[in-house]
């Protein structure tokens, strides 16, 4: 009894904490809607006569919506507020996710459009998650608490496929693939009443006490919303400004393009790998499914770990470039290694190599907490947008390209050498383009070697 009177006292002087759990939760859930045509694309294909290159193409409508709605849903989370725009775009999506399930009665010449549409509109309602997910963490956590934060939230993908991956496959293969979706579907809709509400500002939180609030003020939290009270015409035109502003900045885009390139082993492992399994390794969809949590598990070990290593160097006073960079270039090393599954026969190697690779993307995966370090104060949620814009190109070029290759070379041996040279891509980039790491607001007066003040902060936003 004392263990949890003590364990609620806890958690009430520690409102942040629920945030976090309550912003993972639902994006395992986000994640796992992401993930349910890989789970069902075998089956649906299939049942559709579908080739690779057709399902390259349904696997990349989600992106083409994601990446095109990218800057109107920073626009709408710097007017609005991220945490009223994302409440709405939960349910949203997963209202999409479970119409998914009726194409099952629909023609076969018709349901593949109606598959692209639906997918393409839950890429719509998905796009201003992560900007949105950045921002309440900058509201919520100190500085030297973020990137803890944001690797527990980004490694929400990891840990989705441990709990998805062998649910869903069980699902499809015990009542049908469409299912996966109606499942998925009532699941987001549940999550997305408690997100409305459970989530507020930290100034709006009832619940939040004296000691805390002052913690996270004196830490550099954002503390509030601070949405624009700008008419649409003007926001627009602000909006186009700041984006050519920060594209025209060489850290920025550098950062950009590493996120593309670390974006595609996302978008490889969320569309291709379980079918990668079953028809390039021989398996069935259930044990493809029950694999797949083997690499998952160290991707979300590695993303965890990444972050909370990267915060310990800087309580330790090692510069926020060192700090942020080094287990980037070191996971993506790691996760190169998945070019030597061409090399090996078991399905064991395969796992291992495999592990090892998304451990090392879950360790580098710390793009978004390097844009809550480093974006201008009032251009946080448009600088959000455009790295996950990019980083939703990737998910329109990944499972096309992957489909061609297929399907012209009759092996995944040669998508797997462009997954991993776009690893690669990620260490070049951020070690000759991105340079020091560092907001441009601050740039008179350099913080290397402390915490960066908060975009967010009223208190240091003059």
């Amino acid at each position: 009894m004392k263990r949890i009177v003590s364990l609620r006292r806890f958690l009430a002087e520690h409102r942040r904490y629920e945030v976090i759990v309550l912003l993972f939760v639902m994006m395992i859930i986000n994640q796992g809607d992401r993930a349910t045509l890989s789970i069902a694309g075998a089956s649906l294909s299939d049942e559709m006569g579908l080739g690779h290159a057709q399902m390259g193409w349904l696997f990349s409508a989600f992106a083409w919506a994601y990446m095109l709605l990218q800057l109107p849903g920073g626009l709408a989370i710097d007017r609005f507020g991220s945490i009223r725009v994302l409440g709405l775009a939960i349910v949203a999506w997963s209202v999409f996710t479970g119409l998914i399930g009726t194409v099952a009665m629909m023609p076969v010449g018709f349901a593949f459009v109606a598959v692209f549409a639906l997918r393409f509109l839950v890429g719509a309602a998905e796009a201003p998650c992560f900007p949105a997910n950045s921002k309440i963490v900058s509201m919520w956590f100190p500085t030297a608490e973020r990137g803890t934060a944001t690797a527990i939230f980004n490694s929400s993908q990891y840990f989705a496929a441990v709990v998805f991956t062998p649910l869903l496959a069980w699902v499809s293969t015990r009542w049908g693939w469409p299912w996966v979706f109606y499942v998925m579907g009532v699941a987001g809709v549940a999550m997305g009443v408690v997100f409305i509400l459970r989530i507020k500002a930290p100034v709006e939180h009832a619940g939040l006490g004296a000691v805390e609030l002052e913690t996270l003020r004196q830490g550099g939290a954002g503390l509030r919303e601070h949405a624009s009270n700008r008419p649409p015409a003007q926001g627009w035109q602000q909006t186009w400004r700041r984006a050519r502003g920060l594209l025209r900045q060489r850290m920025f885009l550098g950062i950009y393009l590493a996120q593309f390139c670390i974006s595609t082993l996302t978008f490889f492992f969320l569309t291709w790998f379980p079918v990668y399994l079953v028809q390039q390794r021989g398996l069935s969809l259930l044990d493809a499914g029950l694999l797949a949590v083997v690499p998952a598990i160290f991707g979300f070990v590695g993303g965890i770990s990444g972050g909370m290593i990267s915060d310990w160097m800087l309580r330790k006073g090692v510069s926020l470039t060192r700090a942020r960079k080094l287990p980037i270039f070191i996971g993506m090393t790691l996760s190169m290694s998945m070019i030597l599954c061409n090399y090996v026969e078991t399905e064991l190697m395969v796992v291992l190599f495999m592990a090892l690779a998304f451990f090392g993307k879950g360790v580098g995966a710390l793009g978004w907490a390097i844009i809550a370090d480093v974006s201008p104060k009032d251009s946080f949620g448009m600088n959000g947008a455009i790295f996950n814009t990019f980083g939703s190109l990737a998910g329109v070029v990944t499972p096309v390209v992957i489909g061609y290759m297929v399907q012209s070379m009759h092996s995944f041996n040669g998508a797997l050498i462009y997954v991993a040279l776009n690893a690669a891509g990620a260490f070049v980039s951020y070690l000759l383009i991105v340079g020091p790491l560092q907001r441009p607001d601050d740039a008179a007066r350099p913080h290397e070697g402390r915490p960066p003040e908060s975009p967010l902060n009223p208190a240091t936003a003059r």
